[in-house]
């Protein structure tokens, strides 16, 4: 997991491919003023979507989820939001039925070793080995999500 401000992601663009596009797409776009839903960038491997959700309690924690396909950029728009992390190779309990390879999620029942506070005009980079559970917070959070394909083998423990 990197956490930085949005202000030096253009030390990241050429970290991964297609870091570069989500780079250009954050220089062109506000992402204050674009519509809800998706924002395709490069067909079937960057995209970016902007959503409202409510905050999901801590006290009931939420599943935590992971990726094999995707990295995800997260960029809180508005709103108060934590993401809580563990390292997957110490997340034990996945039921492989919960694995979803059309969405490229796995969820697994397990509690966040780290809790990173959010703020606007930051982003949370989640690699495959980042389990991952945001939207921790109360009210309404306003994000913008970057996906980008990974180029390597998916993780061999799904």
């Amino acid at each position: 997991m990197i956490i930085d401000s949005i202000k030096s992601f253009e030390r990241y663009k050429e970290f991964q491919k297609g870091f570069d596009k989500v780079y250009e797409f954050l220089r062109k776009n506000d992402l204050h003023t674009l519509e809800l839903g998706n924002h395709p960038i490069v067909e079937n491997d960057v995209w970016c979507t902007i959503s409202e959700s409510e905050g999901r309690d801590i006290a009931t924690l939420p599943q935590m989820e992971v990726h094999d396909s995707f990295i995800d950029i997260h960029i809180l728009l508005e709103g108060d939001e934590t993401i809580g992390w563990k390292d997957r190779a110490k997340c034990d309990n996945l039921q492989m039925a919960q694995y979803n390879e059309a969405q490229d999620i796995a969820l697994f029942d397990e509690m966040p070793e780290i809790f990173v506070s959010c703020s606007p005009g930051n982003f949370v980079m989640c690699f495959p080995a980042d389990g991952h559970t945001p939207l921790l917070g109360s009210g309404t959070i306003k994000k913008a999500v970057f996906k980008i394909r990974v180029l390597n083998e998916p993780a061999a423990d799904k």
